[in-house]
């Protein structure tokens, strides 16, 4: 006899629909074909004993599944689930009623209970995408599903909970829930607070700035004087994530196997740090199963790279051309594929190996030429790339002992929010262009236009300090941003001049 059930593989971010035929016939072997990896091939002791435990019988048939398309390369154990109710289907043990109208997912137990998986939020789109009537996860994964309008989610704990569903009889967990329904204003939850950095006016202003026009920013000061503790702090004073940016997010977490939310959406922007140990393959993803990096796991959020020059040269240079497309393609002899990474670069480093260059307070033990050498890890190319170059210095204690309120992430975002709604309107008419850090050459010359003032400003500055045309785009663009939050339609010299103090790097020749 022979059944058809249905399940999916993903793909990058997006997933395919995979048609699985059960046939069985006389005979005791048992076959699988259709490109299947390790992980389905050794899912018949799996279904076996599922089946056993809970009261089904294991065909003594000859048993041929066939995953179709055949090209394509299918990984994972979330076809466990659909394999047994094929051969259970195959073998009258279920009615074949309703398969055609269901994707299922899920790893099988022994003991039959269905264990979540992941990738589960692109297989349910692909699912409504295709005209299913709903689909069939493990409980574990009832939340991402269920973030999918107009589609039913079929919540199931074991293998005998599926049988009873398919034969007819209710099920609890099977409901249909709106996208959107549990994404909510207001309900980002950090634990963290600008209120608590103490001092630091200037930084925060740049953090501001970056934060407005999604900027990229690299922090440079001694130990201590706070940068890492600003950049954890930068995605509580960014915008709220939209719907369709939460599930972006989300798809990429689902992927990974990293959705852990009560509400299956995730509704913080994304804060990655990996550590200066990274691997190539850990930041721009990939591998023998393709996953995504750390540059897709800090979409729409930021990315923040602490003690840059100690990251290997190569990792850093492979972040070249993700800044640029804000997004990665990963080439393989197996496999393509494509992951977002449209993320915030935060950076942060010593001046030098001592951490004391430049010090107030304390003097540094480094030589000229173990300083030049420590700060020529980081490319010019690289450095360019990164729009705010801003010096950190340490914090006197007389700021530090103060017990006034400072300025804390709830007003600084609503000053970022009312940046972001002007450049939205600006940009309305632009297709996914948001902010000012994504305008491209002919945005820019539209909406960054000088006056006098300002292109003598920024024409002295270009020869006196050998600013590179990408500095140029890049100064004209934080220029735009600060204008913005200042409402102000044009640019004027003061916003000019604010810009160009934020590329201290090339201004005193670190970038090499």
């Amino acid at each position: 006899m022979l059944i058809r059930t249905f399940s999916s593989t993903v793909q990058g971010i997006g997933a395919i629909k995979i048609s699985i035929e059960v046939h069985v016939s006389q005979g005791i072997r048992f076959f699988i074909v259709g490109l299947a990896d390790h992980a389905i091939r050794e899912s018949q002791q799996r279904m076996e004993s599922a089946l056993t435990n809970n009261g089904f019988e294991w065909p003594r048939f000859r048993v041929v599944i066939n995953l179709s398309p055949a090209d394509i390369r299918k990984e994972g154990t979330h076809y466990d689930l659909p394999l047994a109710i094929g051969i259970m289907a195959a073998t009258r043990q279920v009615s074949e009623t309703r398969l055609s109208d269901y994707l299922i997912l899920g790893e099988l137990s022994l003991d039959g209970s269905v264990v979540p998986v992941k990738g589960v939020l692109p297989m349910v789109m692909l699912a409504r995408e295709k005209g299913f009537k709903g689909v069939i996860v493990p409980v574990g994964n009832e939340a991402e599903a269920s973030v999918v309008d107009g589609i039913e989610v079929v919540a199931v704990r074991d293998l005998s909970a599926v049988v009873s569903f398919l034969n007819g009889m209710p099920v609890a967990q099977a409901h249909c829930v709106a996208a959107g329904s549990t994404l909510k204003p207001g309900h980002e939850r950090y634990s963290v607070d600008f209120s608590e950095v103490k001092g630091q006016t200037a930084v925060k202003r740049a953090m501001l700035i970056a934060a407005a026009g999604s900027h990229n920013i690299i922090l440079v000061g001694p130990p201590g004087s706070g940068k890492s503790m600003m950049a954890r702090r930068l995605p509580t004073i960014m915008p709220p994530l939209s719907l369709e940016e939460s599930l972006q997010t989300t798809r990429i977490y689902s992927v990974s196997g990293r959705v852990i939310t009560e509400n299956g959406l995730i509704r913080e922007r994304p804060f990655r740090m990996p550590h200066h140990s990274s691997s190539n393959i850990a930041m721009i993803g990939g591998g023998s199963s393709p996953q995504p990096g750390e540059i897709s796991l800090a979409h729409n959020g930021v990315l923040f790279l602490d003690e840059l020059p100690e990251f290997k040269r190569g990792v850093l240079e492979v972040l070249r051309q993700p800044l640029e497309d804000r997004e990665i393609h990963i080439s393989r002899a197996a496999y393509r594929v494509r992951y977002p990474s449209d993320f915030m670069l935060v950076a942060a480093m010593n001046p030098c190996p001592c951490g004391y260059y430049n010090h107030p307070g304390k003097e540094c033990s480094c030589g000229p030429g173990i300083i030049k050498q420590y700060l020529s890890r980081i490319s010019g190319p690289l450095l360019d790339r990164i729009d705010m170059h801003l010096e950190v210095v340490p914090v006197p204690f007389r700021q530090l002992s103060q017990k006034g309120h400072a300025e804390g992430s709830a007003a600084m975002r609503e000053q970022v929010i009312r940046a972001r709604e002007i450049q939205g309107k600006r940009f309305e008419a632009e297709g996914q262009i948001a902010c000012n850090a994504r305008m491209g050459s002919s945005l820019r010359n539209r909406y960054c236009e000088l006056d006098r003032e300002g292109m003598s400003m920024i024409r002295q500055a270009m020869e006196t300090l050998g600013f590179s045309a990408r500095a140029y785009d890049r100064i004209l663009k934080v220029a735009r941003t600060i204008a913005d939050l200042e409402a102000s339609e044009k640019i004027h010299p003061s916003h000019l001049a604010e810009a160009l103090n934020y590329r201290n790097l090339d201004r005193d020749g670190w970038s090499g």
